[in-house]
């Protein structure tokens, strides 16, 4: 390396000798300054860097050159070095800088850390400090930072209690996507029931048309399959079917209307009223609610078998078909 060629000029005075190729090559904001005519004619060339600790400054340099940085020095001058490195546009040392603050991170300094992170243009470190805060904002409100933070940011606690909101709001969207996700899976697995019953028969249901076989095995899905038997079997002899007083004959009716929705094989189906149902709708059509509940019991179907092996498959929930949000979930769905 050719001998130093210029200063850099700390807090208290304090010099660093540097290269200003060096400097120029990893920032764009040092080589506009070397290349910008100095107002005092000297032949010692200066850079001044103030308000920040002469050794932070120093390992700045140092990362100039080397693009190297201790953990220890990160530890150390972390915040020092994340302002240098947006204030003079060292992408590489602000990278460094995110993560290893980010591995810092406690409940005391989450709020300096996130006002620092807005700062500096840093989105990572800011959500990671937004997440640690709205996770533990109980103990939050009751550090320095945050009492800081009420007196002089109003506009930065607004952005904390936002997120915060709109946090729920995606957990609340979440859990009732997967409880219907969950709804969809174990219909899905009510048709396979109701094609496997009329089709083999299982424990005491026999085929259509045919008796049950008393030394039938239970099925691999015998749970939701002894729901679906049990439902049947009720069917075929209540006396209340015929005036519509039955909710138990209703949500058998839904089912096998369902299972018609779903059929692609209505001619060849040993399914009761499959045929029918596809007349009906055919002469009539079906309402924007039913076929939106086809689309996605079929589509829960179909990612339900592309993304479990068949193992898994074997495991996935069961259907009870007396649980109040399967019994309310058809009910609206008919209606």
């Amino acid at each position: 390396m050719p001998e130093f060629d210029i200063q850099i000029i700390t807090s208290g005075g304090h010099r660093i000798p540097a290269h200003s190729t060096v400097l120029a090559s990893a920032s764009s904001v040092l080589e506009s300054i070397l290349v910008r005519p100095q107002k005092k004619r000297s032949s010692e060339k200066t850079i001044r860097i103030l308000g920040v600790p002469c050794d932070a400054v120093s390992v700045f340099v140092q990362f100039l050159s080397s693009f190297k940085c201790t953990e220890e020095q990160m530890k150390k001058h972390g915040i020092h070095l994340l302002a240098l490195s947006h204030v003079y546009l060292v992408p590489q040392l602000k990278q460094r800088c995110t993560k290893g603050l980010a591995e810092q991170l406690t409940i005391e300094n989450a709020v300096d850390m996130l006002q620092l992170a807005r700062l500096c243009d840093a989105p990572d470190l800011y959500l990671k400090c937004l997440k640690l805060i709205s996770t533990n904002f109980k103990k939050t409100e009751k550090t320095e930072g945050w009492k800081f933070l009420l007196d002089h940011d109003p506009q930065l606690e607004l952005e904390i209690l936002q997120f915060m909101d709109e946090a729920d709001s995606r957990k609340k969207r979440t859990r009732r996507h997967r409880r219907e996700q969950n709804l969809y899976l174990q219909l899905s697995e009510a048709m396979d029931c109701i094609e496997h019953i009329c089709t083999e028969g299982c424990t005491s249901v026999g085929p259509c048309g045919e008796e049950p076989c008393t030394k039938k095995l239970p099925c691999s899905k015998f749970k939701t399959c002894q729901g679906v038997q049990l439902l049947i079997r009720h069917f075929a002899t209540c006396k209340r079917r015929v005036n519509g007083g039955c909710l138990r004959c209703k949500r058998m009716w839904q089912l096998l209307r369902l299972h018609s929705s779903i059929c692609d094989q209505p001619d060849e189906c040993r399914v009761p009223l499959c045929r029918q149902f596809k007349e009906k709708v055919q002469r009539k059509g079906d309402d924007g609610l039913w076929k939106s509940l086809v689309e996605k019991v079929v589509s829960a179907r179909a990612l339900s078998s592309l993304s479990l092996p068949k193992r898994k498959r074997e495991e996935e929930p069961k259907m009870n078909l007396h649980h109040h949000q399967v019994r309310s979930f058809l009910t609206t769905q008919c209606h």
